[in-house]
């Protein structure tokens, strides 16, 4: 079999190029390494419930093109993310508004808050912040830093945040309105029947390969001789290290570990689909619970707890780990990608073949321009 395009990632950039390609009546041929397609959307049906496998995913964006486009496949509900944070005994509103701080300060009114926060700030004196705690504690003040920023960002970098750098956080979101909406994008909300049914109807008549990766692919098929499969270009949105086999060095990343677990007769655990826990002392990160991203009413739930690991290889990479080091080594990989790119016909796309946290618009938007570009 030939095919114009190898696309090795069946996640949204690779399922949304390849959906484009077929499109225009181009072939292709899709490699997934896990045993499912969507990647890190994937969304898996347990106790009636379309689970998040790999963490909470809401779909958010301002950019009207590809709020159409991905409702052209599915109709999406009208979530709202609004999570919460656990301090010790004391529940807050995310992200910082008017009541967070009327529960962490007994205030009322903006002006009230403003003035807590400029007095904390103004009692530290931090002029030129040297890392991520004193710029922190410059943009929020003590108790919002201590409470709900310190060791929920202790977690997710494994390192104390004394030791991280300043400009991980450019700015604090401190929003003086009693407003618990976390995102201010115009659309939002979640893919009717979950995440797997968007890729789904994306890839619909395009073969598949799971359970296999690119270059298990390479070596079974070069093995085949003259039956082997062929193809003009390929999409690798795997990482970008790793396809070159470390060549340069490895980048960094962060991973998670998931605990998922199944509670019967329970019809609601925690009252909202995602609980951060800010305490470093407690392992994970968040919980979610699954059914109120669709607003379920089944007897049982489904909840996740989250917890922030430290990445090696063989783990799977979620976070690329965006310091000067990394930025430097990623900035050498995308030369090298470039410089192969016509005379090997591979392309790079992707949070991991670009080295880059994205949201999920931001990889539909970039995958519709790479394909727009291809044809």
């Amino acid at each position: 079999m030939h095919y114009d395009y190898l696309v090795v990632g069946t996640g949204l950039f690779g399922s949304v190029f390849a959906s484009e390609m077929k499109k225009k009546k181009k072939s292709c041929l899709m490699l997934e390494k896990r045993n499912h397609i969507g990647g890190n959307v994937y969304t898996e049906k347990i106790a009636g419930i379309n689970v998040h496998k790999y963490g909470a995913h809401i779909f958010h964006t301002s950019n009207r093109k590809v709020w159409d486009y991905v409702n052209q496949f599915v109709r999406f509900n009208h979530y709202v993310n609004s999570p919460i944070a656990v301090w010790r005994d004391e529940v807050y509103n995310l992200p910082f508004n008017m009541n967070t701080f009327s529960r962490m300060w007994g205030i009322r009114t903006p002006a009230e808050a403003k003035s807590v926060i400029a007095e904390q700030i103004a009692e530290l004196g931090i002029a030129e912040p040297k890392n991520l705690e004193e710029q922190a504690l410059s943009l929020a003040g003590r108790d919002v830093y201590e409470k709900l920023v310190k060791g929920y960002t202790e977690k997710q970098w494994g390192r104390d945040c004394k030791d991280l750098p300043a400009f991980i956080i450019k700015r604090l979101p401190l929003r003086f309105t009693y407003d618990n909406n976390y995102f201010n994008d115009l659309y939002q909300g979640i893919p009717e029947g979950g995440y797997t049914s968007l890729i789904e109807k994306l890839i619909d008549g395009i073969p598949v390969i799971t359970g296999i990766s690119y270059q298990k692919f390479l070596r079974e098929n070069e093995q085949k001789g003259a039956d082997r499969i062929t193809y003009d270009k390929v999409l690798y949105t795997g990482m970008i290290d790793e396809y070159f086999d470390y060549y340069l060095g490895k980048l960094e990343y962060r991973s998670l570990r998931f605990e998922t677990e199944i509670i019967k007769d329970c019809d609601n655990y925690q009252g909202n689909a995602v609980v951060n826990y800010t305490e470093r002392e407690i392992p994970y990160t968040r919980i979610i619970e699954h059914k109120h991203f669709e607003f379920g009413t089944q007897p049982d739930t489904v909840i996740t707890r989250e917890y922030p690991a430290a990445w090696k290889e063989g783990d799977e990479p979620y976070y690329p780990v965006n310091d000067k080091r990394n930025e430097i080594l990623y900035a050498q990989y995308k030369k090298l990608a470039e410089s192969i790119k016509n005379e090997k016909n591979v392309l790079f796309g992707g949070r991991l073949g670009q080295y880059k946290y994205y949201d999920m618009d931001q990889v539909i938007d970039d995958a519709l321009t790479m394909a727009e570009q291809q044809i």
